[in-house]
């Protein structure tokens, strides 16, 4: 089940959620001092191409440096993607068929706001 609703996400959200996080990736990339959060940003685009069978968890060693490094991911893009993931899960949740995957946009809304200091790992 998780594979063919990874398929439908992929088709209907993921690859424009996919590629909003590539962006958003390269450009921290390009600007050096950002790369911690470039990669953060390439891993939530994993995540943000197939979320199904997957779960987020807090990682413990997690230092107050996340929080400074979140606050400035939330500043600079957290807000762009998150607003991404409002409007294609509105945009999800018209159709009947959609409804469980807007759900599943509007729980991915808090990584994107806050990605450093978790970690993306399969269900078991």
């Amino acid at each position: 089940m998780k594979t063919i609703l990874n398929v439908i996400w992929f088709v209907l959200s993921g690859v424009w959620l996919f590629l909003g996080y590539v962006i958003a990736g390269v450009i921290c990339c390009v600007l050096i001092v950002t790369i911690p959060w470039g990669i953060a940003s390439f891993r939530l685009a994993n995540y943000a191409a197939w979320p199904f069978g997957r779960e987020v968890i807090n990682k413990p060693k997690s230092g107050c440096l996340t929080m400074i490094g979140n606050v400035i991911w939330l500043i600079v893009a957290g807000w762009w993607m998150a607003l991404l993931h409002v409007i294609t899960g509105v945009l999800l949740c018209i159709t009947i068929v959609g409804i469980p995957l807007g759900v599943a946009n509007f729980k991915m809304i808090g990584i994107c706001l806050v990605p450093l200091g978790k970690e993306i790992v399969a269900k078991e």
